[in-house]
């Protein structure tokens, strides 16, 4: 178990260096671009078995103790050790990581976006997936934040090199919202550092704030808050968020959705919970606050954009529709309650499936059109993908049926528990003012039924038209978009099977590190 952890994190960098290297000439193929493509679905495929061997030997009976722990010594002046594990609540932001990455590899072996080398673009995918790995599994303050920069600098080249229109421009936003929140969580992970003597992450949680006075706990939240509600992101500090994504292309943005964006609420409770709870305590209603108004912000940012006449962007309307999302998951940590903690995490697995899906679609659907301005796919009578790529139209139908959050899929689980810790939340917090939270948020989940219905409506519904044959699902898409179908529904029969792992994991955090 502690070499598959190793393993898993440092490989993807080994297959970054390999992807720049030249060919051997027997594995070449037809290509040495194809060779380098090959290379990378080998190594995010040998990542993903060796993570499914991880989650199979993983203790089921006991997912609140760190797992596969490795720790050693590394800058002995600072105390900082290259200190890795995993428990019930890291687990299942591995495995999706690895999933999507090499769905992404997979997907682009047949679809490579236009742009410069193969070799760069493998070689990015694999650094982008090894810093995501190891944000979720190392229990170091600083090694997280270098793990957290990290992912920066590839999906800045992802975007800005293989992107669509006003690339450059998305990119450095992206990349100076991020770095300029990233120099404030720096300053709040040293303070903590510094003021408790350690570094640790399990010492730290264990400790649950009892080295830390109250002051020090409030200035460490919203430093690192900050840094962390940037990358989540939160509403105000989320307008990077649709023009990267509106400009990335396809791969880059099933990843941005689908695991980055995680990489800020596992921040909130992995660190900010049980190391600084007085500090959380004293900002969760602000919290609770931001993220309702993001929720509504992003519902009404999305029925803008699908309103017939307003040339909204489809993969626009997809990353709004993530800020909406993204505050289910801040309004259950905000709760302070394993209620809606198990939530909050519940939906990010649930958002990185389905909005990966969507995302994949929406590629797609840009491919065949050659846009996704929905005033252009809706024409005179709808795009009608239903006659025309039933496949495609029926894809699409269930990804938006499942964002939506339609009971019995995955969307569902998530954003009711964290409903239902607003309902009830920590003992301290204002019930009153989080039952308010909870009807506002309770009432975006309309306004995102009403959003998702009218893009069905609108590209997949309609009259068919004599138009030149329209490309169904091919086999390479089948493939890659399978495996997230089927996960989206069993987590939503069967959400057992992530709450099973994550609750104790919860428990044991919100209790000052004691099971």
């Amino acid at each position: 178990m502690q070499f598959l952890l190793a393993f898993i994190v440092v490989v993807p960098l080994i297959g970054a260096v390999a992807a720049l290297l030249p060919a051997p000439p027997g594995l070449k193929g037809t290509s040495p671009d194809q060779a380098v493509l090959r290379h990378g679905v080998t190594v995010t495929g040998a990542i993903l078995v060796a993570a499914i061997v991880l989650a199979a030997g993983f203790d089921h009976d006991h997912p609140s103790k760190m797992q596969a722990t490795t720790d050693i010594s590394w800058i002995p002046a600072l105390d900082v050790r290259i200190h890795l594990g995993i428990d019930g609540i890291s687990l299942p932001l591995l495995v999706l990581t690895a999933l999507l990455t090499f769905l992404c590899a997979l997907y682009s072996y047949f679809k490579l976006p236009a742009g410069p080398s193969p070799k760069a673009f493998v070689a990015l995918l694999l650094v982008l997936e090894s810093g995501t790995l190891v944000t979720f599994a190392v229990l170091d303050l600083l090694l997280f934040f270098l793990a957290f920069e990290m992912v920066l600098i590839p999906m800045y080249f992802l975007i800005a090199r293989w992107g669509g229109a006003q690339r450059q421009a998305a990119a450095w936003k992206f990349i100076l919202y991020t770095l300029l929140g990233s120099v404030v969580m720096l300053l709040g992970l040293l303070l903590i550092g510094l003021k408790s003597g350690t570094f640790d992450m399990v010492a730290l949680a264990t400790d649950n704030g009892r080295g830390l006075t109250s002051s020090v706990q409030v200035i460490a939240v919203l430093a690192i808050g900050i840094g962390l509600a940037v990358k989540t992101p939160m509403w105000p500090l989320h307008s990077w968020l649709p023009d990267a994504h509106t400009a990335a292309p396809t791969v880059g943005s099933v990843l941005l959705a689908g695991v980055l964006l995680k990489m800020g609420t596992y921040g909130f409770v992995r660190i900010l919970l049980p190391i600084a709870p007085d500090g959380m305590h004293t900002f969760a209603p602000y919290l609770a606050a931001f993220a309702v108004v993001g929720i509504i912000y992003g519902s009404l940012a999305c029925l803008a954009l699908v309103r017939p006449g307003s040339k909204g962007d489809l993969k626009r309307l997809i990353a709004y529709s993530s800020v909406g999302h993204m505050g289910f998951v801040l309004l259950g940590i905000a709760s302070m309650t394993p209620t809606g903690v198990n939530g909050a995490l519940f939906a990010n697995i649930a958002h990185g499936l389905i909005t990966g899906l969507l995302f994949f679609l929406v590629g797609a659907v840009k491919d065949r059109y050659g846009t996704a301005d929905l005033d252009t796919l809706s024409g005179a009578t709808g795009a009608a993908l239903y006659g025309r790529a039933p496949h495609l139209g029926g894809l699409l139908a269930f990804a938006a049926v499942a964002s939506l959050g339609l009971p019995g899929l995955a969307g569902f689980w998530g954003e009711m528990l964290a409903l239902f810790g607003s309902f009830d939340p920590a003992d301290g917090l204002s019930r009153p003012a989080f039952l308010t939270f909870m009807s506002i948020a309770a009432f975006g989940t309309l306004l995102t039924a009403a959003y998702m219905l009218m893009v069905v409506r609108r590209v997949c519904m309609g009259e068919k038209r004599e138009e030149p044959h329209l490309a169904d699902v091919q086999a390479y898409e089948f493939a890659a978009w399978t495996p997230l179908v089927a996960l989206t529904v069993l987590a939503g029969l069967w959400p057992a099977v992530l709450l099973g792992l994550t609750d104790p994991a919860v428990q044991k955090l919100l209790a000052g590190g004691k099971s």
